[in-house]
């Protein structure tokens, strides 16, 4: 389990600032009407944002070179 959480440790901390980011969008903007699929609701909106910020985050990750030597 330790080797999954150091492995993927920027994804899982990208996935927490993104679901309060989105969380934190939902209740600052939002959508009055209720008719918006992503922010008519705090668990969609926190969701969107939890994948979206653990894809961003994996962009900085660096990548583990194999040699075949």
């Amino acid at each position: 389990m330790s080797h999954f959480l150091s492995k993927y440790k920027l994804e899982i901390a990208g996935l927490f600032v993104g679901a309060i980011a989105g969380f934190c969008y939902w209740y600052f903007v939002g959508c009055a009407s209720g008719q918006c699929a992503i922010t008519s609701k705090p668990l969609n909106s926190s969701l969107y944002g939890a994948i979206s910020g653990a894809l961003i985050f994996g962009l900085f990750k660096k990548n583990e070179s194999k040699s075949n030597s």
